[in-house]
């Protein structure tokens, strides 16, 4: 099966979810940076916008830190992806 065809060619599946989580809780790219950074999860807000867009893949200690900034789950930002799959 082609990934690309899932994941509509985007580098990861946590993107927009990010996005949607960081306007909802009224997060610049730079203040999202700086919460990452004081939890030891080092991302420059230019990487966090490539995320948003699909053109940057995420690894998963990445994901923990962004579900903890927003207070949610891991599984928050991956359920829809996780209902595409057959």
């Amino acid at each position: 099966m082609n990934n690309a065809r899932i994941t509509e060619g985007e580098l990861n599946v946590v993107g927009s979810k990010i996005k949607y989580y960081r306007e909802l809780n009224k997060l610049s790219y730079q203040k999202l940076s700086d919460k990452l950074m004081l939890i030891g999860i080092d991302i420059h807000k230019q990487a966090i916008y490539n995320i948003e867009i699909g053109t940057r893949t995420v690894v998963d200690y990445e994901l923990c830190g962004f579900a903890k900034i927003f207070n949610i789950t891991v599984n928050d930002l991956t359920d829809d992806y996780f209902k595409k799959l057959k």
